[in-house]
Parts: C-alpha cells; structure tokens; sequence
C-alpha cells in the first residue's frame, strides 16, 4: 500500500489543492506499482493547474478498503481508476462518476472522450445527453471546462477524428455516424453555450479524412 499522508506523491496533485486530503486517504490504500504513472497532461480546473496521468498501473485495491473510505474519497479513486492501463478497468470506473458534475471529474471523463475504447465513448454520450441543453448543471460544467482549456480540447477532437480513421472506418464509414462525433457535438454545445459564440469544430464534415494515422 501507498503510506498514509504522502503529500510527496505525484498523484496528489491529479485533484484541486482543496482535496488533497481526500486524496491522500485514497492513495494509502492503493497498491504499489512498480511502474510510474505515464505521460501526464496538464489541465485547469477552476483556476488550479492539475497533473492526471494518461496511464495509471497499480492494481485495484481490496473491496473492504475501498468501502472504508467516503463518498468523495471512493470519487476520487474511480477517477484515477479511468486512467488505468486496462480498458476494462477504465470502464469499470469511470461507470462510477460519469454521472458526476463535480468539475475535479469532468477532465477525466473529457480524455476518455478522446481515446479509443469504443465501448467507453458508448457509455460517456449515453451520460450527457444533457450537455445540448443550455443551464444544466452537465451543461454548465463541460462548458466551462472546455472553455477553460480550448488546447486541451482541440486536441481531444483530432484524437476521435483520428481513433476513427485508424479502427472503425469499417464500422462507420461516414464520420458522422460514429458515437465519438456524437460525443464532440455534445461537448462543442455546451462549451459553445458557456463561451457565447459558436466552438471551433475541428471534425470532418463528410467520410473522408487524409493525413490522419
């Protein structure tokens, strides 16, 4: 296990300062990894810059350990749980808090929006549906995330274009029928509302797509 009030670990500044020891609680009962987490990205949430690993490698701990902590204690562990090195187990948690406007979650939720899981995108738009109405709390909340971190998002929006031209072109051939599109427009609309002005769509507005993979 990670020792308990380890302000030294990297992972203690994957949430607001505010949550630091709320942080620290969930990582004392995560086991060690021997690998360090992987290619980090910085983002901003409500005005604090964040560091979340692109790839977390510890095994998940003991259900009694997890049960033992609070509500926003086992939050925080689904959330570096969505960035697990195994599909299944991002899956697993990121089920847990996609749910969640807390805006400590929605960072997560957004690159998991960019990566390649099929099945992870399916779940995230099923979610937020409501991020195309204006003044819900999902609305709100993404919006202003995106608004906050326009690079950060410009980015997420080639990685769908481009996770689609590299594997499911098969599956989809036309770009505006694949779930991660759905999922871009429903986060284009709520940062557009937040912003007043239209956001920058950098997708593809037919089938075909060159320079991508």
């Amino acid at each position: 296990m990670q020792p308990l009030s380890d302000s030294s670990n990297p992972l203690i500044t994957v949430f607001p300062a505010e949550l630091s020891g709320d942080a620290e609680a969930v990582l004392a009962v995560m086991p060690d990894s021997r690998l360090q987490p992987h290619a980090s990205f910085s983002v901003a949430v409500e005005g604090q810059q964040v560091l979340i690993p692109g790839r977390l490698y510890n095994d998940e701990p003991p259900t009694d350990a997890v049960a033992a902590l609070s509500s926003r204690q086992r939050q925080l562990l689904h959330c570096l749980y969505s960035r697990h090195c195994d599909g299944m187990v991002r899956q697993r948690h990121l089920e847990k808090v996609v749910g969640s406007t807390d805006p400590w979650v929605v960072p997560f939720v957004v690159q998991l929006a960019g990566e390649y899981v099929l099945e992870i995108l399916v779940v995230i738009c099923d979610e937020l549906r409501d991020l195309a109405t204006p003044g819900t709390r999902g609305n709100l909340a993404y919006g202003q995330f995106i608004v906050d971190n326009p690079a950060f998002f410009a980015r997420t929006q080639r990685r769908v274009v481009s996770y689609w031209s590299c594997y499911y072109r098969g599956a989809y051939a036309s770009f505006r029928g694949y779930p991660g599109c759905t999922l871009l427009d429903l986060l284009r609309s709520a940062a557009s509302d937040r912003a007043g002005h239209p956001w920058p769509n950098l997708a593809p507005a037919g089938a075909r797509v060159d320079g991508y993979c």
